[in-house]
């Protein structure tokens, strides 16, 4: 495991000063929660869009219950 990407990576950050590894993580924070807003309105919009087809229902958890029966 010492030459994979990753290893290779955390060695570098571990060779910065504490301040900027903690920078660092903060960035990388901050991308990860940017990453995961955008496909959670990517989600949003392909669920939408399936309502709008039809192909997909609004109701509470009785409603679609009742469907499946």
């Amino acid at each position: 495991m010492n030459n994979t990407p990753i290893q290779k990576a955390l060695d570098a950050i571990e060779s910065l000063p504490l301040e900027d590894q903690q920078m660092l993580v903060g960035i990388m924070n901050r991308r990860l929660i940017e990453q995961r807003r955008q496909e959670i309105a990517q989600n949003a919009e392909i669920t939408l869009q399936a309502v709008r087809e039809n192909r997909a229902s609004i109701g509470f958890l009785n409603d679609i219950q009742g469907d499946l029966l």
